[in-house]
């Protein structure tokens, strides 16, 4: 595996038990940026950037055909591992890629 550079986004990786604790996390300003509550919730997979902590590019189902992609960002550990929701793109589908925004 090619080591991670700072700044850069790491490979598309599936979705593991701690971005979904993550999503879950985020979860309430998630349904408050889309505008709704969402009944399907689950990661799908993911891709890192390293900037002063890091950045998780999440590919959520949202149910049926429909998907968001989140950012959020996971400060260093001497700032507390905090969780911010940074932005939200909904009406995704499954084949759009999960790229920076």
């Amino acid at each position: 595996m090619a080591p991670k550079m700072v700044g850069g986004t790491s490979e598309v990786k599936q979705a593991t038990e701690e971005v979904q604790k993550i999503c879950d996390e985020v979860k309430p300003q998630v349904e408050v940026k889309a505008g709704k509550k969402f009944d399907v919730y689950q990661a799908k997979s993911f891709t890192t950037q390293l900037v002063a902590g890091t950045n998780y590019f999440v590919k959520v189902h949202v149910g049926g055909d429909e998907y968001i992609h989140l950012r959020v960002h996971k400060s260093l550990p001497h700032s507390g591992e905090k969780l911010q929701l940074h932005s939200v793109q909904t009406s995704k589908a499954h084949q759009d890629p999960l790229e920076y925004f």
